[in-house]
């Protein structure tokens, strides 16, 4: 799904239940201004949490050594954060088409399987 699909999928959804109120060109803003909003919040190293969906958070990845593809030799890549998402108990049931029940009992089995 692109940004466009999304832009259009929201104004459809805003159209079936709030009438024709919104135009697309201000959907496309609103969209638009969500996704600066969670950019510029990661950027400031903070975590955003949207209830239902998930998590997106900054991980501070260490130093460590790879390997060029092309030469084969070592090369240092330094420590950098980066932007990780974590989905919710009740994304992730619903991606799996599972009940958050059912999750959460896989979740328990895994923990006492290790």
């Amino acid at each position: 799904m692109t940004k466009a699909d999304l832009v259009e999928r929201v104004t459809a959804q805003i159209s079936r239940t709030a009438g024709p109120m919104i135009s697309k060109k201000d959907c496309a803003r609103v969209v638009d201004s969500f996704l600066d909003a969670i950019k510029e919040a990661l950027q400031e190293q903070k975590n955003i949490e949207v209830r239902g969906f998930g998590t997106f958070k900054i991980r501070h990845r260490k130093t460590r050594m790879a390997r060029n593809p092309r030469t084969g030799s070592p090369v240092e890549v330094s420590a950098r954060p980066v932007p990780v998402f974590k989905p919710s108990k009740e994304l992730r049931a619903m991606v799996a088409n599972i009940s958050i029940e059912e999750l959460e009992h896989e979740s328990e089995y895994e923990e006492t399987d290790v």
